[in-house]
């Protein structure tokens, strides 16, 4: 029966998202770091390292702080991959410098269990950290960013940060808040976050429809 089940999501999940095998759900696998950058055109050019390097093949997609980006080169346990012009002024990857800790996860293969919620890997827009808050153990992380009718969260629903699958605790005009578990904050690079940092913010695929709806209906 669990399989079977399994199986409708996944033709459920395939026919709403229009997806064929890339897809993430915001569970990050582990964390690699940058070891080169180099500037190709207007292109840039990322070296990193990560603990499953030898596991990856070209052309495969994995995601980086929850933005999708292809494996052109591998050695050793190094890889490469190639960030154009529009995802680095769409993303925080243009804040990385040699050392800077990232949140890797590769695309999900559908026989398995979708853990976090669907992701994409398409950041739709920058955030700004606007305040961490320690909670004994726990931490509330509040994150603003730019007015926009397309984009919108609501308490309990899923918000992807730096590619981390969340669940909104406060929603408010342009801004909300994560509560981040133990677990979380050290295994992902969350833990480095300060006031003011860039994060990559990828709303919940199903609001955005939503909000595209009303939008054409004239409600919003």
């Amino acid at each position: 029966k669990e399989k079977i089940a399994t199986e409708s999501g996944i033709k459920l999940l395939k026919t709403l998202y229009k997806l064929d095998t890339i897809m993430f759900t915001g569970i990050i696998e582990a964390t690699g770091n940058v070891v080169k950058i180099e500037k190709n055109e207007t292109n840039i050019d990322f070296t990193l390292s990560s603990p499953f390097t030898q596991e990856l093949k070209i052309d495969q997609s994995l995601a980086h702080n929850g933005c999708c980006l292809t494996v052109v080169e591998i050695s050793g346990n190094q890889y490469k991959v190639t960030a154009i012009n529009e995802t680095l002024e769409k993303t925080n990857l243009g804040h990385w410098s040699v050392g800077t800790e990232v949140n890797l996860e590769r695309c999900l293969k559908f026989e398995g269990r979708l853990d976090g919620h669907v992701v994409q890997g398409h950041v739709d827009k920058t955030g700004i950290v606007e305040r961490i808050e320690n909670l004994n153990g726990s931490y509330v992380i509040t994150i603003s960013y730019e007015e926009s009718d397309e984009y919108t969260t609501v308490p309990q629903g899923s918000i992807t940060l730096n590619g981390t699958s969340l669940t909104v605790a406060e929603s408010g005009k342009n801004k909300f808040s994560v509560a981040i578990i133990p677990y979380t904050w050290e295994f992902t690079n969350m833990k480095h976050l300060k006031k003011g940092d860039v994060v990559n913010l990828e709303f919940d695929i199903i609001g955005k429809y939503v909000a595209k709806l009303l939008k054409k209906q004239y409600v919003i």
